[in-house]
């Protein structure tokens, strides 16, 4: 099985590419915490600001099964999940839900697919890092990064793969979807004291306290991802480039601002292109009241990825 080669992040498209699911609504009870509406509005604001937004692809049923049992995809195929993995889950069970999550594991996978011609993959969702291989958790219904990841190792387009977890929020679905597989690496980032209270094992977790600030924060980035790259030598690299570590975010606890957020995923594009490894970008979670805010946040840190690679083709 031969890997698909990848020499040289220049790219020469024009417009900047991203897929994204937000074309699939659905209906949440008013007043639910799950801020549903901030994948359209980044799709909108992007589209404003010159990029090529393509809906997203379905998810095909072998993808899945590369991940998730097939009695789970059965269960959601029948809609036939309990009143207790509902709420575990978060988000009431539809048609349309199991209709938007395919898509959006769909928007990963072919995010994935195209990084080998233009260096960079985007979903515009995704980073779905608590949904296990047999039940959905924390708005998580299937794993976009995992279902992704097996793709690329079965199609051999990639050998070895690092998954950037930087979510307030462990990865605990990715950790232990990945737990007996040398080479896919689980770094998680994320805060010790938050959700999920039961940890899962990722090949690396650190954990901060509440507060952490954007010095604080990149200071453990800075000292951990550049030799982890140079340890590990990935050839494709998944970011969940979740912008809940923001100060003011409901279910945070952090206290970073949109700038370091964006410094935050620019050190990981910039460890990425120094070493000529495509990288896949998903957005993970965010949960502050005014989404405007959430997709500020995201929008700041995807024109950085832009302006990044446009340099380098200069």
């Amino acid at each position: 099985m031969s890997e698909k080669s990848f020499s040289s992040p220049l790219v020469t498209h024009h417009s900047f590419l991203a897929f994204s699911p937000s074309f699939v609504h659905v209906p949440l009870p008013e007043g639910h915490r799950f801020p549903m509406g901030k994948y359209a509005l980044l799709s909108e604001t992007l589209t404003e600001l010159g990029w090529q937004i393509e809906k997203a692809p379905r998810a095909s049923l072998e993808d899945l099964q590369h991940v998730h049992t097939s009695a789970y995809i059965q269960q959601w195929s029948d809609l036939s999940l309990t009143p207790q993995e509902e709420r575990k889950l978060g988000l009431p069970q539809s048609k349309e839900l199991l209709e938007r999550s395919i898509v959006s594991v769909g928007g990963t996978v072919a995010a994935m697919l195209q990084v080998f011609e233009r260096g960079y993959g985007i979903n515009l969702a995704g980073g779905t890092h608590h949904a296990f291989a047999e039940r959905g958790e924390g708005f998580c219904v299937f794993n976009d990064l995992a279902v992704a990841s097996r793709k690329a190792m079965a199609e051999g387009l990639a050998k070895k793969i690092l998954i950037v977890d930087l979510d307030v929020h462990q990865g605990n679905g990715t950790a232990k979807i990945f737990e007996d597989e040398p080479n896919v690496f689980t770094l998680s980032i994320h805060g010790e004291r938050n959700y999920p209270f039961q940890k899962e094992k990722s090949d690396l977790d650190i954990g901060l306290p509440d507060g952490v600030t954007d010095e604080q924060y990149l200071e453990v980035l800075d000292e951990h991802l550049p030799k982890l790259f140079e340890s590990f030598e990935p050839n494709l690299v998944f970011l969940q480039a979740g912008v809940d570590v923001l100060a003011e975010d409901r279910y945070g606890r952090m206290n970073l601002s949109k700038e370091g957020v964006a410094e935050r995923d620019s050190r990981v594009y910039k460890l990425c292109f120094e070493n000529s490894i495509p990288l896949v970008y998903t957005m993970g979670g965010g949960y502050q009241k005014e989404i405007e805010k959430i997709v500020a946040a995201h929008v700041g840190s995807l024109e950085r990825l832009k302006n990044l690679m446009t340099r380098l083709q200069l």
